[in-house]
């Protein structure tokens, strides 16, 4: 992974942390702390899978082609697997609010977009 696309990489993280904060605020003013539980479990489900999709390709980084796609591969699967696995945790948790935790998960998730924008 080139030094450039690792700022990328951070930057996107760095995004979907700020996303998650404000969203999370944004849901404890509204409606106290209580409230701010389920989106803010909604980005950790967004935000988990893809820094060990981050880590897991800047593992690979400076190997031959055929181990980079490979660990694409897993990482990609293993991210899935991840938030599958978040989210029946999560969903245990009781009292836990399936609008604002999709909105936590949604808003994380447009840290990508955000970030292709300011690219």
């Amino acid at each position: 992974m080139t030094a450039a696309n690792e700022v990328t990489v951070s930057k996107i993280l760095s995004y979907q942390l700020l996303i998650i904060i404000i969203t999370t605020a944004g849901f404890a003013i509204l409606g106290g702390w209580p409230k701010a539980l389920s989106p803010a479990l909604g980005g950790a489900a967004a935000f988990i899978p893809n820094l060990y999709f981050a880590l897991r390709v800047r593992r690979a980084a400076g190997q031959e082609p055929k181990k980079i796609v490979r660990s694409f591969y897993a990482g990609e699967s293993g991210k899935l697997l991840l938030t599958a696995a978040l989210f029946i945790l999560i969903f245990q948790i009781p009292n836990i609010e399936i609008l604002p935790l999709l909105a936590g998960y949604v808003s994380a998730l447009s840290a990508f977009w955000f970030a292709l924008i300011m690219r």
